[in-house]
């Protein structure tokens, strides 16, 4: 499902991170509450003890000690318990919403309106992967940090209950240490963002270059794209060590400050006893609540480090899930059909200007541009990836202007196929029926039209046959009529093909020709309203030989039309820039 228009500038890290908050509300109360639970039993264990020595261990009263014991006990058990779940109602809080982020990246880069994100598809890989699980880091330090400052808060008024002076040097000196840990918070956001950003461009790289080996090796660029990899891979291994750097400074600090204020409380204790002012259970629970509270400080700065890290993150996740969409297409349903299925009315667009063509009902319209990025841009308007400011004119479906139609129908009327396929990890028969539920008979005859039968019987498995990432398994021709036929199962009313047999022999071009016609020319006679359209985007004079008509684009008009055996005839150019 489409999700609306998201507005400039509405999303960002910090609505990333409080929509994280809300979302997993129950989870953060349930588990912030438990882990704050856990947070004032580890307090209570050295008063305890403090209380047992005074009360039980000094007076050598044996009942009250076996009481004190079994109160100790389930101190403990109520501590363990308490962690136990806390932690896991804060891992689960974690996993659950870094998997909903993971979802809205996934269906923001999957949208057919595109994004202006800016990302490639190996950044966006690396958003999806890694800053998604971090920016949902935030529910993990919603919980520790209440959970830290309850313990402190606690600690402070057992020590207030012992000594004020203590326990109010206590009050004061916390807030001040961590105030100034928070310091060099924005200093690890920014290293940590860089950080992030660095390695989300080194994977766009490697998925790049991975995409592209077959064509560096063919080329023999592998040695210089190896070289640039290692390049971006050092500038990312730079920027994360700075990013160490900093975390490692400011744990060291943590570290440092954590034990200095340990020790003044353990010192102020120590003399405090010495003036007689603290008994031995009362020093013994001071002493343990000063070693405790290193604990929550600790945590305390380590959260400073969570938070850096996963505002960063967010700001990156902010940047993908507020990018506006390329396209707006409007609301309206499926066109009726009509005689002419496209019409492309003085259209100007990259190298297209003032550009008009006609596809009749039922017609197989060949399509020969003698600037490939004329042709191009013709796909790129086809196939409704250009936004409506950016090009003039107008394109119509079925007599309606394309930008009025609903996106779902803009695409079930007409559908481009890439000479690049894209095939996925999966069966030949996922492929090919593309999650829709197709007879087996189906699949088939579209597999026979395209002449791809020699790949399903290459492999014992047949349609059943596994293919790899991208369909990597199988060569690039193979690829290619794979992806013809899975565009012949869609039987769309319209089927652009742009160079679909670039990577094909001549013989088995001759034959996909001849079963793309018969294939396509079933639903009617040419001309009559409703019969499905072809448009085949070639230079190829298998392909175009099997036209109705052919329109030839030079300097991004339409300057000859006519069929394939007579521009031959009467076009110099034409015979020659098909039979070289």
């Amino acid at each position: 499902m489409i999700r609306p228009p998201v507005a400039a500038g509405e999303t960002s890290a910090g609505v990333v991170l409080r929509r994280a908050l809300r979302r997993q509300r129950g989870r953060v109360l349930a588990g912030t509450l438990l882990l704050c639970l856990h947070q004032v039993t580890e307090v209570l264990v050295p008063v305890a003890i403090g209380v047992i020595i005074d009360r039980a261990v000094a007076t050598g009263d044996v009942r009250a000690l076996l009481l004190s014991l079994a109160g100790l006990a389930a101190l403990f058990t109520v501590l363990a318990f308490a962690y136990r779940t806390g932690a896991r109602l804060a891992y689960a809080a974690v996993e659950r919403e870094a998997h909903a982020v993971r979802v809205e990246i996934a269906g923001r880069a999957l949208d057919p309106r595109g994004h202006r994100s800016g990302m490639r598809d190996g950044e966006l890989l690396s958003v999806t992967a890694s800053d998604a699980e971090l920016s949902a880091l935030v529910v993990r330090v919603a919980g520790l940090s209440a959970a830290a400052i309850t313990a402190i808060v606690v600690a402070a008024v057992a020590l207030l209950v012992v000594d004020v002076p203590l326990g109010l040097g206590v009050l004061v000196g916390v807030p001040l240490v961590v105030v100034a840990l928070q310091r060099m918070a924005p200093l690890l956001t920014r290293r940590s963002a860089s950080q992030q950003e660095a390695l989300a461009t080194t994977t766009a790289l490697a998925v790049d270059l991975v995409s592209g080996l077959r064509v560096l090796r063919g080329i023999g660029a592998q040695d210089h794209a190896a070289r640039r990899y290692a390049a971006t891979s050092q500038q990312a291994l730079g920027v994360t060590l700075r990013a160490a750097t900093t975390k490692g400074l400011h744990a060291g600090l943590t570290t440092t400050v954590n034990g200095l204020f340990l020790a003044v409380v353990a010192g102020v204790a120590g003399w405090l006893a010495l003036q007689g002012r603290l008994t031995i259970g009362e020093l013994v629970a001071v002493v343990g609540l000063a070693q405790f509270i290193a604990e929550p400080v600790q945590t305390l700065g380590y959260c400073v480090q969570l938070f850096a890290m996963a505002r960063g993150s967010a700001g990156r996740v902010a940047r993908v899930l507020g990018a506006a969409p390329v396209v707006r297409p409007g609301t309206a349903g499926p066109p009726d059909p009509s005689p002419s299925r496209l019409v492309l009315d003085s259209v100007g667009y990259a190298g297209l200007d003032g550009f008009s063509l006609r596809v009749d009902a039922g017609e197989v319209l060949g399509v020969l541009a003698y600037d490939p990025s004329e042709a191009e841009a013709l796909v790129a308007l086809l196939s409704g990836r250009v936004p409506r400011e950016d090009h003039r004119g107008t394109l119509y479906v079925d007599g309606v202007p394309a930008e009025d139609l609903h996106i779902d129908a803009l695409r079930g009327a007409v559908l481009v196929e890439q000479h690049d396929v894209a095939l996925f990890e999966g069966t030949l028969r996922d492929n090919l029926a593309a999650g829709a539920d197709v007879d087996e008979t189906v699949l088939r005859a579209a597999v026979r039209a395209a002449a791809a039968e020699d790949v399903l019987d290459a492999h014992p498995q047949g349609i059943d046959r596994q293919l790899t990432e991208r369909g990597a398994n199988l060569s690039g021709g193979q690829r290619q009529r794979i992806g013809l036929a899975r565009a012949l199962v869609a039987d769309p009313p319209v089927l652009v093909l742009h160079n679909p047999t670039t990577a094909i022999d001549a013989v088995t071009e001759a034959y996909l020709a001849d079963g793309l016609a018969s294939a396509r020319g079933t639903a009617g006679a040419h001309g009559t309203a409703g019969a499905r359209s072809t448009v085949l985007i070639s230079s190829s004079p298998a392909l175009l030989r099997v036209t109705h008509r052919v329109a030839v684009i030079d300097r991004g008009r339409v300057v000859a039309e006519g069929s394939h055996e007579h521009l031959l005839a009467s076009d110099a150019r034409y015979r020659e820039e098909v039979l070289r």
